[in-house]
């Protein structure tokens, strides 16, 4: 069975034998991006958490199936060396990983976040940011988070300056 997606901004066409295949494993082993990675299985952990139409979902226990025509963000998609996203940014800046295995599931956590809450709290990130790390890179992480919210109310100002 074919199913067509647009992962991190190109059209990608994938045969898969099961539709209810999660994306996870779609992204890893079809798709060969690495960075989206396996934690629980069981969509309680967040390691696996990506982007699909913008919302950050669990693609562990996420059908391909429900993947079809949409717009799927990969931790490689955020950003790049050259051009970090704000969240990469401050997660550098912070020095937040330690083992770093949950950090892209983290991350794209909070850029989607970002996205509707560009003002957080530490309430907001208590309601949302749910995530697991066994290494307890908790305090870094809420510093980060905090850091990339400015970061990214510093970009979104210059860009509407350069209007």
């Amino acid at each position: 069975m074919k199913i067509s997606l647009t992962v991190n901004g190109e059209l990608k066409t994938v045969d898969i034998a099961d539709e209810n295949t999660p994306l996870l494993w779609v992204v890893r082993d079809t798709l060969d991006l690495k960075g989206t990675k396996f934690g629980c299985g069981k969509a309680a952990c967040g390691a696996c958490t990506l982007h699909v139409d913008g919302e950050a979902v669990r693609s562990c226990s996420y059908p391909v199936k429900f993947a079809k025509g949409k717009e799927v963000t990969t931790i490689e998609g955020l950003g790049d060396k050259e051009n970090p996203h704000p969240v990469q940014q401050a997660w550098i800046e912070e020095i937040v990983p330690q083992c770093g295995y949950c950090q892209p599931g983290f991350m794209m956590a909070t850029a989607a976040l970002l996205n509707k809450v560009p003002k957080l709290t530490d309430e907001d990130i208590d309601k949302n940011i749910i995530n697991v790390c066994r290494c307890g890179t908790y305090y870094r992480m809420r510093k980060a988070i905090h850091k990339a919210a400015n970061l990214q109310l510093e970009k979104e100002n210059n860009e509407s300056k350069e209007l």
